[in-house]
């Protein structure tokens, strides 16, 4: 009986890793997981997790063993595989681990090659590392009695929650308004933007979507840069490729166990990683990179902007995490504020991707026309997406964007290297003015999306207190010029 339950979960084992999407999803947990359990943002998430260590515990301690005699042949089955185990990588120990096979996915294969090839003195340092009790007191003996002390205080005020440890590259706070050429920006939407950005350090930029003429950009230095990970913001272009290829719909859920799921509203709300890595594994790195070209990933947004700097899609699928990191968390992307405006743009006009124009001066702005870029056809999934983009606001992770007017968005939280990212791209449903508001979080933990979002909700409400929605649109040759006259040259 004992044998028999042992096989179960051995051929499940098998069957289990077999799978080229399952192969893929296990690199997306193990990505996901080591970059500081941003993926367990649902309890079905976790229970996910949980399952599949159950499953792979259960399966690999069945390995190797016995027919003939179960109990025993486990028990000499076990030992000899930690024996082997202990052996150098050299050895002929390693037989035991089978090396990637060839047909795996590029998104696969990279980091199952990088984990077998990790030698055994590293497996032995982070044995070590885990029972550090002694050799930690053996190190602190050597530091002098004053760092010795100042290390123990410091510790003990992590452990009791007193107190932080900086560990980001960037500040926090600084002057994000320094180095910035006003000319030719709107007054009222600058002081707006200045005032809800405060002493964070980031970047605001603001764009009428329906000409694709910039109105603001604070801290351009930052904004007209190579950009940063797009970390969940990605996952509005994710979604569109996913209704594009019909591998979803608004309400078809993405099941993460036979209790749990999630459709694509909730999804969107929520940013739930899980659903878009899914997505992503079934979409593929050649489907979803041909979508993510097209909305404007790894090409300039703006058109002849001075100093501004195209953004980057990588060629192949991320080597840590392969497409489900790619698809929730932007992995390998360099995404600018301006890249973000423009997609935003695109979805709150109906699908026509603008060259984004600063005017510099009033000669620019009185001679300014608009300028498609290309015409996307989403008009018929953007409806689709909307409900998940105002659930974020309203009830999901932009909560503090909410207010009286109808903002939709989506937010985005991750860390790139030493830097903590926050980014929300936004637009407004409401009143005369339709406008995109984009922020970009960078320094330590306040550098978060939901941060982000709040910081447009405050540009939305200063805006709102100027009568800026309801104002009818002074008549100038830029806002009488009908579009179809622009886009038929």
């Amino acid at each position: 009986m004992v044998w028999r339950f042992y096989g179960f979960w051995r051929s499940a084992l098998a069957y289990f890793m077999s799978l080229s999407n399952t192969r893929s999803m296990l690199a997306f947990l193990s990505a996901a997981t080591r970059r500081g359990g941003f993926l367990l943002t649902t309890r079905a998430t976790a229970r996910v997790l949980a399952s599949a260590a159950l499953g792979l515990a259960i399966g690999l301690a069945a390995v190797g063993a016995g027919a003939a005699e179960p109990a025993k042949s486990t028990k000499k089955s076990t030992s000899a595989t930690s024996v082997k185990k202990k052996r150098a990588p050299g050895s002929k120990g390693t037989a035991v681990r089978s090396a990637p096979k060839a047909s795996l996915s590029p998104a696969t294969a990279v980091p199952a090659a990088a984990k077998t090839a990790k030698s055994g003195s590293t497996a032995t340092a982070k044995a070590a590392s885990l029972v550090p009790q002694k050799s930690a007191g053996k190190a602190a003996a050597k530091l002098a009695p004053e760092a010795a002390t100042a290390l123990a205080n410091k510790r003990a005020r992590i452990a009791r929650g007193d107190g932080w440890v900086q560990t980001w590259d960037e500040p926090t706070y600084k002057d994000s308004t320094s180095g910035d050429n006003t000319a030719g920006e709107d007054v009222v939407v600058r002081a707006a933007a200045v005032e809800a950005l405060g002493g964070l350090n980031g970047s605001v930029v603001v764009v009428d979507p329906e000409t694709g003429r910039i109105l603001t950009v604070v801290n351009q230095q930052l904004a007209l840069g190579g950009g940063f990970q797009p970390c969940s913001t990605v996952k509005v272009s994710v979604a569109l490729a996913g209704l594009h290829e019909n591998l979803i719909t608004r309400v078809s859920p993405i099941r993460f166990n036979s209790k749990s799921s999630l459709d694509l509203t909730d999804a969107l709300a929520y940013s739930n990683n899980y659903y878009f890595a899914t997505l992503g594994i079934k979409l593929g790195y050649d489907r979803y990179s041909y979508y993510a070209r097209l909305f404007g990933y790894g090409e300039k947004a703006g058109l002849n902007i001075e100093g501004e700097h195209p953004g980057y899609f990588p060629p192949a699928p991320p080597k840590d995490g392969g497409m489900g990191m790619l698809t929730s968390f932007g992995e390998e992307i360099s995404q600018t504020p301006l890249e973000l405006a423009g997609l935003m743009s695109a979805v709150a006009n109906g699908g026509t991707l603008y060259w984004l124009q600063y005017p510099q001066s009033a000669e620019e702005i009185r001679d300014f026309q608009p300028q498609i870029k290309r015409r996307l056809d989403i008009g018929n999934l953007i409806p689709t997406i909307k409900p998940g983009m105002r659930g974020a606001v309203e009830f999901g992770t932009a909560r503090r964007a909410s207010q009286d007017d109808t903002i939709l968005g989506k937010t985005g939280t991750c860390s790139e290297g030493r830097t903590h990212l926050g980014w929300f791209g936004s637009f407004n449903e409401t009143g005369g003015h339709r406008l995109v508001v984009v922020v970009l979080l960078t320094g330590g933990k306040p550098s978060i999306g939901p941060m982000a979002s709040g910081v447009a909700g405050d540009v939305y409400k200063r805006l709102a207190s100027e009568n800026f929605f309801r104002t009818t649109t002074p008549l100038t040759p830029a806002t009488i010029l009908p579009t179809q006259i622009c886009c038929s040259r």
